[in-house]
């Protein structure tokens, strides 16, 4: 056939080709989404799943334990004349002993494995992981407990667990019986390092300040002894309990102290496996982090994230919207709207670094500064504001996203069709009634669009937080008990900017890429709930319009 002739085809007139393309593409688009979650999923459900602990024997006699998580082909290049085609990848943990925490063996190396009912993992404060078997234990009061005696080694664990609750919870309180004097005591230290130490006025706020802080201690000091020595107590009984852990060739003594938990994976079925993997859910979304972040929950880095996301959207939306109306509903065609429209383009394409240093520069340098002179003088050169903080680096993401909600929201404007302006305005409306009363509420849904697309965006973002007030980790949360309660000036962590530090700035990123999976995991399924949030309400907006129209 002529390629005039197939051209004609009534296949290729129909436009049939074409639907098949782009039906395609769509599919490939779907196929790569899914083929993304999905591997997301999967390495991320592995930080939950409680995986057997495994004992390998060696051909030289040498016995390794711990978890399988992973299997790969030996290249070519590297295989030993007639040895194994592929090697297996070993978590040992037990790091304080052997230096690393996963070993690479040759299958051909591994003599027979199996998966012992005693075997092992605990969870510790530091130093990782440690896989092996319990062979002597005691318990609180320092007594001995036989190593195959489970229910008392569940007893002593849960009785450490109680203990660390309440140490923590005493922490908390010594901290907030404390928190007047560590203010005083900031106050005091501020005043000495400020450039006005030398001053009459600053030598009588001091007297005054050291006297305040003495009527305090004579106050408090009695009940900071006491929680002081409750806490001493706890110490000493966690200290005094120790299992030792038989670990391939070697034994580890561990304290109790440092214990978080002990999991007997290889005694459990599926049904406690599920309930153990939805516990490590719960308890990583709503821990603190440790071990430099390889270890732990993700709380802070969660709640900065919703709470710098709010703040923008405050941020953002009222900007958008009003530029938006502006550009619809007032400016007259000309010069200047060619060029705003121009500028809103532009700003879209503009790389997010860049919008980062506008807020180092602005926002932290130039506004913060201008308050730091003006509000708190007496603190430098100590910054305040002229720092990193959620507020600059909520206010910058605005920025970043307001071209988004003012081209959304034009499409809305638009979208509402001229006769309902003029039926209005014929009725005897104003300009600013028919605004407020018929234009906005109709175009509301456009408005949510780009809220949705603005946070789906804001949300991933990482180099504008970077130099703005994203932090590695935050000694305390931007809300607390404290007044004014929300604190505006402080750093905080982001899921965005935990992710890049967890695996590529980790001192142990192999050990730590699990967790950046999970994390990740989390982040997806926030910007997904923020979206479906936005798109239920914004589709019931349109639903009410359209009866209204009707």
């Amino acid at each position: 056939m002529a390629a005039s002739d197939f051209l004609q085809s009534r296949k290729v007139a129909s436009g049939l080709p074409g639907v098949w393309a782009t039906g395609l593409a769509t599919a490939l688009v779907l196929a790569f989404l899914a083929g993304l979650v999905w591997i997301v999923t999967v390495n991320a459900l592995a930080w939950f799943w409680p995986a057997q602990v495994m004992e390998l024997n060696l051909v030289d006699g040498d016995r390794v334990v711990g978890q399988l998580v992973g299997r790969e082909s030996i290249p070519v290049g590297s295989r030993v004349e007639g040895g194994s085609t592929h090697r297996i990848k070993v978590k040992v943990g037990n790091r304080e002993l052997t230096g690393q925490d996963f070993r690479w063996l040759d299958e051909q190396e591994v003599a027979s494995q199996s998966v012992p009912l005693d075997l092992v993992r605990v969870v510790r404060t530091e130093y990782g992981d440690a896989f092996g078997r319990i062979v002597a234990a005691t318990d609180v009061s320092g007594a001995s407990v036989a190593a195959g005696d489970f229910e008392s080694l569940a007893a002593v664990f849960s009785r450490g667990e109680e203990l660390r609750k309440e140490s923590a919870r005493l922490q908390k309180k010594l901290q907030r019986t404390r928190g007047p004097l560590t203010h005083l005591e900031e106050q005091l230290d501020l005043v000495e390092r400020s450039n006005r130490s030398d001053t009459p006025e600053a030598r009588e706020e001091i007297e005054r300040l050291q006297a305040e802080i003495d009527a305090t201690v004579e106050e408090i000091g009695p009940r900071l002894d006491r929680l002081r020595e409750e806490m001493n107590g706890i110490v000493g009984e966690l200290d005094s309990a120790r299992i030792e852990i038989e670990a391939g060739e070697d034994t580890l003594s561990v304290s109790l102290a440092q214990v978080i938990e002990v999991v007997w994976a290889n005694r459990m079925g599926v049904g406690a496996r599920c309930f153990f993997a939805v516990k490590e859910a719960f308890a990583f979304l709503f821990t603190e982090p440790r071990e430099a972040n390889t270890e732990g929950g993700i709380f802070p880095a969660l709640f900065g994230t919703v709470l710098m996301v709010l703040m923008m959207s405050v941020a953002v939306v009222p900007l958008g919207v009003i530029t938006a109306v502006y550009m619809t509903e007032y400016a007259s065609d000309g010069i200047a709207l060619r060029l705003a429209n121009q500028a809103v383009n532009n700003l879209a394409g503009v790389p997010s670094i860049v919008f980062g240093m506008f807020g180092l520069a602005f926002f932290l340098y130039g506004v913060g500064g201008g308050i730091d002179h003006t509000l708190f003088s007496d603190r430098l050169p100590t910054p305040t504001f002229g720092t990193g903080g959620i507020l600059w680096a909520s206010l910058t993401l605005a920025l970043l996203t307001v071209p988004v909600v003012v081209v959304a929201t034009r499409e809305g404007l638009l979208a509402v069709p001229r006769s309902w302006r003029d039926g209005s305005v014929a009725l005897g409306a104003t300009q600013w009634q028919t605004l407020q009363k018929i234009v906005l509420p109709a175009a509301m849904p456009g408005m949510l669009t780009g809220l949705i697309l603005a946070v789906s965006r804001a949300a991933g973002e990482v180099a504008p937080l970077m130099l703005t007030g994203a932090v590695k980790l935050a000694p305390t949360l931007p809300v607390d008990g404290t007044f004014p309660f929300l604190h505006l000036q402080r750093k905080f962590m982001h899921l965005g900017f935990h992710i890049y530090d967890v695996s590529m700035q980790s001192p142990n990123v192999e050990a730590a890429k699990p967790m950046a999976f999970a994390t990740t995991l989390v982040l997806l399924l926030l910007v997904a709930l923020m979206n479906l949030v936005a798109v239920v309400v914004r589709r019931r907006l349109r639903k009410a319009y359209r009866s209204q129209a009707v």
